[in-house]
């Protein structure tokens, strides 16, 4: 039973992150840059 939880989190927890990815994308945002480019020296484009 414990296991069936501990699974049920970190599929839960590696959904939000693949949604969140995938909404940045979609938003323009770079996934490795995180979309700040004015903190990274203007490694960014």
């Amino acid at each position: 039973m414990g296991t069936l939880a501990v699974s049920a989190v970190v599929i839960g927890v590696v959904a939000m992150i693949i949604r969140s990815m995938i909404r940045d994308k979609k938003n323009g945002k770079s996934i490795q840059c995180g979309g700040q480019c004015k903190d990274c020296g203007g490694h960014c484009h």
